[in-house]
């Protein structure tokens, strides 16, 4: 897979949300973009829908001029029946060869953030009690699967020792409103649902309706969503974050990760290498996602950009 090494080259990013009813819904998405415009100036990002709103996939498919590279970023936050089976073939069914599909957007340690960001906004004291993470639900197992890890991740990310609970807006149980009377009833009172979803929406007021104490806004528009979202968009080019085309990456580790960072042996559509360690770029802040430096030491201290650390997912689950 090779890199695009000058802006004229570079592929459209074409982002692809689930849409919404609710014009609030919409509006985040493209106020989430237009942060990824401010952030790569250098891109031509665009936006599309699964349903409810317009363009719709097909329609933006369409608009791509003849042999156009783009590069398709969903806008979700875990496999799916949209990821597997929708997109797909919305991209057969167009028959547009240069176009590529890159991984959804969670489960990702910058999600646990961003999450752990909102719920401080809402008002929950570090702590203070059960978490329920209120996501968007799926009957497919990996939906359930990416869930469950995002939770293991916001436990992480928080630090307290409190558990991050599963619960699920449609097709899956519990449901937040379950987990959070579950909770309650094993004497926790102090207990916040994190709203594991990108925007307002009817899904967002179902979450908003349990007893919880403490309800987290979406997602939204924060500023490390949309570094995720470029993120994706480079991981489809073939490009690492220090900006190296992977074709000019020389291989030095066994587990087929160069020295940057990047795998460029056997990597899988998730973008993990074939020994299943998920490595980043170092150049960038010293850290590999798996929480460790160069030389093997533990990196807990190290900082992000945005100031905070990369947290590694735990063995397992809490509670």
């Amino acid at each position: 897979m090779g890199g695009f090494a000058r802006t004229a080259d570079r592929p459209v990013l074409l982002a692809v949300a689930h849409g919404s009813r609710n014009p609030a819904g919409v509006a985040a998405t493209r106020e989430l973009l237009e942060r990824v415009r401010v952030l790569r100036p250098e891109l031509d990002v665009r936006c599309c829908f699964l349903d409810l709103a317009a363009p719709s996939l097909p329609e933006a498919l369409a608009r791509l001029s003849e042999g156009e590279p783009a590069v398709l970023v969903p806008l979700l936050l875990g496999t799916g029946y949209h990821l597997r089976v929708d997109i797909p073939g919305a991209l057969a069914a167009a028959r547009l060869p240069h176009v590529r599909l890159a991984p959804p957007l969670g489960p990702d340690p910058l999600l646990a953030a961003v999450l752990a960001d909102r719920l401080a906004g809402s008002g929950r004291p570090p702590g203070a009690g059960p978490v329920v993470l209120a996501a968007a639900g799926s009957s497919d197992p990996a939906a359930a699967a990416d869930t469950r890890r995002t939770a293991r991740l916001l436990a992480a990310r928080l630090g307290d020792g409190r558990p991050v609970v599963p619960a699920y807006l449609s097709a899956a149980r519990p449901t937040p409103h379950e987990a959070v009377e579950a909770l309650h009833a094993a004497g926790h009172r102090r207990v916040a649902v994190a709203t594991y979803l990108l925007g307002p929406g009817f899904f967002a007021d179902r979450a908003a309706a349990t007893p919880a104490r403490w309800t987290s806004d979406p997602l939204g528009t924060h500023d490390a969503l949309a570094r995720l979202v470029a993120e994706r968009y480079d991981r489809a080019c073939g490009v690492a974050a220090c900006g190296v085309p992977v074709r000019e990456v020389q291989e030095v580790r066994g587990c087929g990760a160069p020295a940057c960072g990047v795998a460029v042996r056997e990597v899988q559509a998730c973008g993990i290498p074939a020994c299943g360690v998920a490595v980043y770029d170092e150049r960038a802040h010293g850290v590999r996602a798996d929480g460790r430096r160069a030389d093997g030491r533990r990196a807990d201290d190290e900082r992000l950009r945005d100031g905070g650390p990369r947290w590694p997912e735990p063995a397992a689950a809490h509670g």
